[in-house]
């Protein structure tokens, strides 16, 4: 009940307010509308990403009380990620592209802040003489800035159709939430299922067809939130061997990524041009179905995250 009561307040708090931020986005015209790269064939809402916010820290104050100065700093940089990625929202319902290099400031500030606050990666144990080795601190900040800002980047980057991002999320957040309460940190797993919990109180109405989205600011959130989940929880106390935990429990949005960013550089083209390389757009234009796409690609996922739980279970 420690667990559930928790999931089932943050799944009613975004279930309930997202149809009003549904019908506030048509009257501000804050929607998604159709061209020849999207899907859909109707404007669809940009404002999920607000109710997902909105959810998970009221009922993070609820029900994990962390009035400190991890917790408000938390808040503010999530904030920042939240307002530059409603401004890129903003600018995608007039049909423009908002510039990248604001996106990347305001993204780099928030992981420094969350640096500052003393959320970091500081090391790992030896496996085999169970040594912790601490890294120096100019390595500490690069390897926790650049964790940081890169999930969030590769979790924005999956999101490309109905119901994929908020689903790995959710298979991703249920992992952590698994690896927490196997490593005893009560916190973190409170944490972990709250996110779960209102990403999939946001995804009975992002199932396909969608009939809103968590648009750029939603996605680029609850990437930074999961980054902040896997620093506080599965990185903590890591062996080398268990630092591919938290990796492997990202596995499908970070490999694909990976895959995309190596080949746009071969190809010569700029690493934030959108283009067809995601692995779901393969499989779309290999003739799957979106049901098929989405079924197909969170398999893949829990195979990593599964693969991620044996791992810490094997105590390496």
């Amino acid at each position: 009940m420690k667990y559930f009561y928790p999931f089932l307040a943050g799944y009613l708090f975004v279930t309930l307010l997202t149809p009003y931020l549904r019908n506030l986005a048509f009257r501000t015209g804050f929607v998604d509308k159709p061209t020849e790269r999207k899907n859909h064939s109707t404007p669809v809402p940009l404002l999920g990403g607000v109710g997902i916010f909105t959810g998970f820290f009221l009922c993070c104050l609820f029900f994990v009380r962390p009035l400190d100065r991890e917790f408000i700093s938390v808040f503010i940089a999530a904030f920042l990620v939240l307002v530059i990625g409603l401004v890129d929202d903003w600018y995608k319902t007039g049909g423009k592209e908002f510039p990248v290099l604001p996106r990347i400031i305001v993204h780099l500030t928030a992981a420094v802040i969350v640096y500052q606050a003393g959320i970091i990666f500081r090391g790992f144990a030896n496996p085999f003489t169970y040594q912790y080795i601490v890294l120096p601190g100019w390595l500490q900040f690069l390897l926790t800035v650049t964790w940081i800002f890169g999930v969030t980047t590769v979790i924005n980057w999956s999101d490309g159709m109905d119901g994929l991002a908020g689903s790995l999320i959710a298979i991703s957040g249920s992992t952590l939430f698994i690896v927490a309460l196997a490593k005893g940190q009560a916190n973190s797993a409170l944490v972990s299922v709250l996110l779960v919990g209102t990403v999939l109180g946001f995804l009975r109405y992002n199932r396909h067809p969608a009939q809103i989205f968590m648009g750029d600011s939603g996605a680029n959130f609850l990437g930074f939130l999961l980054s902040i989940i896997a620093l506080e929880g599965a990185f903590k106390h890591a062996t080398l061997i268990s630092l591919f935990v938290p990796v492997l429990a990202l596995g499908v949005p970070i490999f694909d990524n990976i895959f995309v960013v190596i080949k746009r550089f071969l190809e010569r083209k700029p690493l934030y041009q959108a283009d067809a390389s995601q692995i779901h757009h393969r499989l779309l234009n290999s003739g799957l179905k979106p049901k098929q796409v989405l079924a197909f690609v969170c398999l893949v996922n829990v195979c990593f995250s599964l693969l991620s739980i044996i791992i810490l279970l094997l105590n390496v």
